[in-house]
């Protein structure tokens, strides 16, 4: 019941913010009118002002985290101005089918938010079923969870704690919450911007990334979709050019494996049709950068000058792997393969983690800075008397100087 409530509000919360946010636009639009070709020349030009920030900063380093913002920047502000454009018209043929698809578009976003629990619970029973239950592989019924019992956790804290901790409680929580949640849409845009990318058929090296053996000496179906796809562009490049990059298979050895991942992924390569020849193992690495690292000793030894390397890892591992070839000083970029749906939540909430624990100290910061904005508002709030008084008395103070 509970549910199906919280379903229908947030129905009538998107007819009405969406029925809002077009009246607004349209009264903008007709007190604009006079002036209407301006506006619409500022925010065409604030658009493109912001995808060459975001190009340049991308073609500088795609591994900048700082790019998502410019492109959401840039994004947000396009549709903005293309909205506005189309209710300036004046044209309902025009406007209303683009309304309606907004309506819908927000509806779904919407159920989406409120159902938001379930579905994460709903993945986490397909991960128990064919994953391991390790904690890893549990993360999106931890967050289910956490979503489902905050509402009575709101509830204890505003009945049983006194007004200042119950609103310090509510408030530093709620923007820590924001915080992760504007890093967390940041990664994923990046993430999927990353995806964009397409190298030329002209590399030297392919470096297929580890992700952990079988029975000690067998390669996983994870390992195999990695293995696939580097001896894919493998073929396509010696088909196309004649050329034969080297694979380099990164992987050392765990303490419950009876092989080197390295020399276990190069004879299943081999086995697949790559050349004796052009399989290199790569054996001592334990990390994803000691992958990069090891990796970019064998091609430094080959002598080429200024070799065209690409690595492969999964659709989720592509960005923080290129985070780790920047810092080993590998100009590599990755391709990725394919990984099923129901895996990839918990694996890009993993990655996420991951990328923020990299800077920890930043954002230890920013939390700290939070707990003390979040102190000083609630302080404001619970005795606005007297920063209403203290405001007053400052203003005498400066009239009578």
């Amino acid at each position: 019941m509970h549910v199906l409530r919280s379903t229908i509000d947030a129905f009538n919360l998107g007819e009405t913010v969406g029925y809002n946010g077009y009246s607004t636009l349209k009264k903008g639009a007709d007190i604009l009118q006079g002036d209407y070709g301006t506006y619409i020349k500022f925010g065409w030009l604030l658009t493109c002002l912001f995808l060459i920030c975001f190009g340049l900063s991308y073609w500088r380093n795609r591994t900048w985290l700082r790019n998502g913002i410019w492109f959401s920047l840039f994004f947000y502000t396009f549709w903005l101005t293309v909205a506005i454009t189309i209710i300036g018209t004046g044209n309902n043929a025009i406007i209303y089918p683009v309304g309606f698809l907004f309506l819908f578009l927000l509806f779904c976003l919407a159920l989406v938010f409120v159902l938001q629990a379930i579905l994460l619970l709903w993945n986490a029973r397909i991960v128990w079923k064919r994953e391991s239950h390790s904690l890893a592989n549990s993360l999106t019924l931890l967050l289910g969870i956490v979503l489902i019992l905050l509402p009575f956790i709101s509830h204890l804290i505003n009945n049983y704690l006194p007004p200042f901790w119950s609103d310090l409680m509510i408030t530093f929580p709620a923007l820590c919450i924001l915080y992760a949640i504007f890093w967390f849409y940041n990664y994923l845009t990046v993430l999927v911007l990353y995806q964009f990318y397409w190298p030329r058929l002209n590399q030297d090296f392919i470096i297929v990334l580890g992700a952990g053996l079988m029975n000690g000496n067998q390669v996983t179906p994870l390992l195999r979709q990695r293995i696939d796809r580097g001896i894919r562009f493998y073929r396509q490049q010696l088909k196309k050019t004649g050329h034969a990059p080297k694979m380099i298979f990164s992987g050392g050895q765990g303490g419950d494996e009876t092989a080197a991942e390295g020399e276990v992924m190069r004879q299943y390569a081999i086995h697949h049709g790559v050349a004796v020849n052009d399989a290199l193992a790569e054996t001592a690495s334990k990390t994803t950068y000691e992958n990069m690292v090891y990796s970019k000793k064998i091609i430094d030894n080959a002598g080429i000058t200024n070799p065209k390397t690409i690595f492969v890892t999964n659709n989720y591992h592509t960005f923080r792997a290129a985070m780790f070839a920047k810092a080993a000083g590998l100009k590599a970029n990755g391709i990725g393969s394919h990984t099923a749906g129901f895996f990839l939540p918990n694996a890009v909430m993993r990655e996420y983690i991951a990328i923020v624990l990299r800077q920890r100290k930043l954002h230890l910061i920013m939390v700290a800075l939070m707990l003390l904005f979040s102190i000083f508002w609630v302080i404001m709030t619970l005795h606005s008397d007297w920063v209403a008084a203290w405001i007053q008395a400052l203003q005498q103070f400066f009239d009578n100087l």
